[in-house]
């Protein structure tokens, strides 16, 4: 019975929002649409607004021109694990195409002691918009769109398969501040290793809150944006049907002045396990990540 009151408030709640949503989206004037079926918004800030770089979560923005470096250091319950990853994204219109390459190392304290480093799946995308809508008022800015990921092994003993992952994005602004993404995707593994057919839903959510130089005047800082993850996992077979994991960070990033055509972004955040599938695999982690938009 509580259960139905929950779901009969969240529904109500749910439905109360559309509707005010609904009233401030009207028609939009014909030159403000275009792209496939006039789907495109020219009013939309997807690309331009204060959406800041996910830690722990796939990326959904626009880019132009980006190159980025990421270290996690993990703390586990049998030693420690440091994750080194670079990232190159560059913009054709509205699609995106980037590649990453992720190198790990993996010390084991626990008997028997071990070490062992090497690089994890080379990683390539594409996403692109396929639906935004604007309010009249410009409130509510948002983005649906499409992504697809292809992990390439590199037969070290991190990586074994290749991996398929078809997305769905959206990127909600809300204001001159608050913004939202979130993406869900099926991950597919196929290959010579353990994990060959496992399938597993992944989703995760990036909250930002973006703060101008005018209101906090730091030094060289153009934009300080506190940001909150989430990202998990559920798993689909392999014998871990219906098994989760969920993991948070919370952080923040440092737009700075940038220097000649170079803006370099600073971020640094905690990541912790929220449920009893994330403290499997993690203690605590700390996160730190150097962007170069050009």
């Amino acid at each position: 019975m509580r259960s139905r009151k929950f779901l009969g408030v969240a529904f109500v709640i749910a439905a109360t929002a559309l509707r005010l949503m609904a009233n401030e989206l009207t028609t939009v004037p014909a030159d403000m649409r275009y792209g496939f079926f006039n789907c495109l918004d020219r009013r939309s800030t997807y690309g331009t607004g204060p959406y800041p770089e996910p830690f722990i979560v796939d990326d959904t923005v626009l880019e132009v021109n980006e190159a980025r470096l990421d270290w996690l250091h993990s703390e586990t319950p049998d030693g420690r694990d440091d994750n080194v990853k670079a990232e190159i994204e560059k913009g054709f219109g509205q699609v995106t195409l980037e590649i990453e390459a992720p190198y790990e190392f993996e010390s084991v304290t626990t008997s028997p002691k071990s070490n062992t480093m090497g690089f994890d799946n080379i990683d390539v995308g594409a996403r692109c918009p396929v639906y935004q809508l604007v309010s009249d008022n410009e409130f509510v800015n948002t983005t649906f769109g499409v992504a697809v990921e292809l992990g390439i092994p590199t037969e070290t003993p991190f990586s074994k398969d290749w991996e398929v992952v078809p997305k769905i994005f959206n990127d909600l602004q809300l204001g001159e501040r608050f913004t939202m993404q979130s993406i869900a995707g099926l991950s597919m593994l196929y290959g010579s290793g353990d994990e060959d057919g496992a399938k597993a839903f992944e989703y995760g959510f990036v909250f930002g809150y973006s703060i101008p130089h005018a209101q906090l005047p730091l030094p060289h800082v153009l934009q300080f944006i506190p940001v909150f993850e989430l990202s998990g996992e559920t798993a689909l077979n392999h014998g871990g049907s219906g098994l989760t994991s969920l993991t948070g960070n919370a952080g923040f990033r440092v737009n700075l002045k940038t220097i000649g055509p170079v803006q370099p972004r600073l971020g640094i955040g905690y990541v912790f396990p929220i449920d009893n599938g994330a403290r499997e695999d993690l203690h605590w982690g700390v996160i730190t990540s150097l962007v170069f938009e050009y």
